[in-house]
């Protein structure tokens, strides 16, 4: 073979032929607590577990090498991710600028710490560079980036967000886990660190908890390192097992979710129960233009509002045989999320308003079972609505 293998390659085959005893492909699993010390007064690479294991750190050379980093920190969840990067690199009393139209968990966690005191939090709409112009005109110590955002898929503008946050002085993170390495990169835009939610499509089959943060410097790894270990926040070996071997059919399986994904939306698009599609990869979505840029695909998550309220919204999910209603998202199974009462059920009913979470709102999550039997299913959920409607 001539020339340099590329950065996808080298990224799922991250840890084959690494096993230096019986040249095993696929590398073992190291799930000991502990490691022997050769002697007293000894500094070994690994001791305990929680502060470093071989297996846990494969996955992070694996992430890492896809998102273009420099060094990286395996958790035991995504939300546990971000609680080590605010802990690491916002000091006590700092500010946080967040997405209106986050995570619910991420905005629980935001708002549970700051009722603390821990830090103060600036909720803003990221997509409209006044706001963000001005919310960045008081000192910050962090903007966390949501693009697309969950669950409206709004699109943030990494470049030029990243760009003003720089000329302000404020780190910045972007949360990448609805896009995946594969299909976006925030670090090309700048981004000083990235976090996942492995459990999503990075692990790919819904039966993994874990979170991972990609640093661009070996200064804040160390530091991301060292409060994952003192606030007990890493993975374990067989949960990061299972992760690395979903990662190397990653970009196999994003293929057939996007594929689905554009076979389902006309129906979406068309049919008189839906009152309003939310996917950038629409040409009339506002960010559009900005995924076409920065995405190398517009993904396969796709969030809708029924015209007939939550009567249509019980209608449509009752007698569903495919998608399966339930939270998480990025797994091989198609699913259907109710995010005022089940992902974002913990955000106040003011700030779902804010974000423009309605109770006939419903988010898909397009898995890779055959477009036919998803389009079926789809279609009959969505006749089913519009006899309510």
């Amino acid at each position: 073979m001539t020339g340099e293998i590329s950065q996808l390659g080298r990224g799922l085959r991250t840890g084959l032929d690494a096993d230096p005893r019986y040249s095993s492909i696929v590398p073992p699993i190291y799930p000991g607590t502990n490691f022997a010390f050769a002697e007293l007064g000894d500094q070994p690479r690994y001791e305990y577990s929680r502060s470093g294991n071989p297996t846990r750190d494969l996955l992070a050379e694996a992430i890492v090498t896809l998102e273009g980093g420099v060094g990286g920190v395996i958790t035991s969840s995504g939300l546990s991710a971000l609680t080590a990067v605010f802990t690491a690199m916002v000091p006590y009393g700092g500010r946080i600028i967040a997405p209106h139209d986050c995570y619910g968990g991420t905005w629980r966690l935001l708002n549970h710490l700051s009722e603390r005191g821990s830090f103060t939090v600036d909720y803003v709409d990221q997509t409209d560079a006044d706001a963000l112009a001005v919310a960045l005109r008081s000192p910050a110590d962090l903007l966390l980036i949501e693009t697309p955002s969950n669950p409206l898929l709004r699109v943030v503008d990494l470049e030029s967000t990243v760009a003003a946050a720089r000329d302000a002085g404020v780190l910045t993170l972007a949360d990448n886990t609805f896009c995946s390495p594969v299909r976006q990169r925030p670090i090309e835009y700048g981004c000083e660190m990235v976090v996942h939610s492995t459990t999503k499509f990075i692990n790919g089959h819904s039966d993994v908890v874990g979170g991972a943060i990609v640093a661009t410097t070996m200064e804040a790894t160390e530091q991301l390192t060292h409060w994952a270990n003192v606030l007990g926040l890493t993975g374990g070996a067989f949960d990061a097992w299972l992760a690395l071997r979903g990662l190397r059919t990653l970009d196999a399986r994003v293929r057939v979710h996007d594929a689905n994904t554009a076979e389902l939306l006309p129906a979406l698009v068309t049919h008189p129960a839906v009152d309003r599609v939310h996917y950038p990869g629409l040409p009339d979505h506002p960010g559009h233009q900005i995924a076409a840029r920065q995405q190398s695909s517009f993904g396969s998550m796709v969030s809708f509002e029924l015209a007939g309220g939550e009567d249509a919204v019980r209608a449509f999910c009752h007698g569903l045989r495919i998608f399966d209603l339930a939270e998480s998202l990025g797994g091989v199974e198609s699913l259907v999320a109710h995010p005022a009462s089940m992902t974002h059920a913990a955000m106040t009913p003011e700030a779902q308003l804010a974000a423009g979470i309605t109770p006939a709102l419903l988010r898909l999550s397009v898995g890779i079972e055959p477009a036919g039997d998803l389009l079926a299913d789809l279609t009959d959920g969505l006749e089913r609505a519009a006899a309510v409607t």
